[in-house]
């Protein structure tokens, strides 16, 4: 038998334990998904989730947010007794200049990034879409829920594309070099991007959010489009995006987390909206972005995690 089926044979590598193994990874978890217009850092909701997946993995996991304390808290709280390491890092997705300046310090302290999350996201105002009215008189308070309103103006749609697209464009490619390095200097394995979009792009409906879900379908676009453009240069790094349906976070609870920045939903909350008949867990989301991290043939996919929600809401 030869030495490759003597290996093939031992099963090793389809062990869990190599399958999703992170150690020695480098990772950048950036943002969280708020409620507001501005979003404190990779110390809550989802990029919580993204950040403790790896890190428990054996990944150093550098997180990114303008809030200080939260990003320190998520280290004294979850970066104890892991494989890995969290480290903060203070910045700022919204400005180009703090992400040439975030892209320097990596580029200082490490000499490649294996696993970037683009996590930053934000919402805003709530828009009433339902009418009880017909014809002219339904245009009419239409235009009233939906233009004369002070709830939306030019300036929050810029604000929401900011963080939830033109972020994951620069981040992206200001990172690409060493993104690049991680692919060079890991065999078998090649950089990788991982985007949190949102099901909220791929429906239908607008669910009252009119720029935020216009946004998200956005950067699933951008996903596909950085995917395609980065494998036509040539270089060997993976782009895709996870879209969640309702996980618990500031956002889609609209209050702030618990002292462990965790936020909770309410199981019966959504018994009859998603045919799992729940929000999505912690360790959903985690098993997701290790998936989209360690599979080594995705690129320029969007996978939805979101107990069937699309299959209720329609695409």
């Amino acid at each position: 038998m030869s030495t490759q089926s003597r290996a093939a044979a031992s099963h090793d590598e389809f062990n869990r334990n190599s399958l999703f193994n992170m150690k020695g990874r480098v990772a950048l978890v950036t943002g969280s998904e708020t409620y507001a217009l501005h979003s404190p850092g990779a110390g809550t909701g989802i990029g919580l989730m993204a950040t403790q997946a790896l890190a428990v993995n054996g990944a150093k996991v550098y997180i990114a947010g303008r809030s200080t304390d939260k990003l320190d808290n998520v280290v004294e709280t979850y970066g104890r007794d892991i494989e890995g390491e969290i480290i903060p890092l203070q910045g700022d997705v919204t400005d180009k200049a703090d992400v040439a300046r975030l892209a320097a310090e990596l580029a200082r302290r490490e000499e490649c990034l294996c696993i970037l999350v683009n996590n930053a996201g934000v919402s805003s105002a709530s828009l009433t879409t339902e009418t009880e009215a017909a014809g002219l008189q339904a245009a009419e308070e239409l235009r009233r829920n939906l233009f004369d309103t002070d709830k939306t103006t030019l300036e929050d749609w810029v604000d929401v594309y900011r963080t939830n697209v033109a972020s994951v464009f620069f981040v992206t490619t200001a990172l690409l070099p060493l993104l690049q390095k991680s692919s060079e200097r890991h065999d078998g394995w090649s950089g990788t991007v991982i985007n949190i979009t949102s099901i909220s792009g791929l429906i239908k409906s607008a669910q009252h959010h009119f720029s935020y879900n216009a946004s998200k379908g956005a950067a699933v676009q951008l996903t596909r489009m950085l995917a395609a453009e980065v494998a036509n240069s040539g270089l060997k790094v993976r782009i895709n995006s996870i879209a969640p349906g309702v996980f618990p976070s500031e956002m889609t609870t609209k209050e702030e987390s618990d002292e462990y920045q965790k936020s909770h939903i309410p199981k019966e909350k959504y018994a009859d909206k998603v045919p799992a008949a729940r929000p999505g867990r912690d360790e959903d989301m985690a098993q997701a972005v290790l998936f989209l991290a360690a599979n080594q043939y995705l690129n320029g996919q969007t996978v939805a995690v979101d107990g069937g929600y699309t299959l209720a809401a329609g695409m």
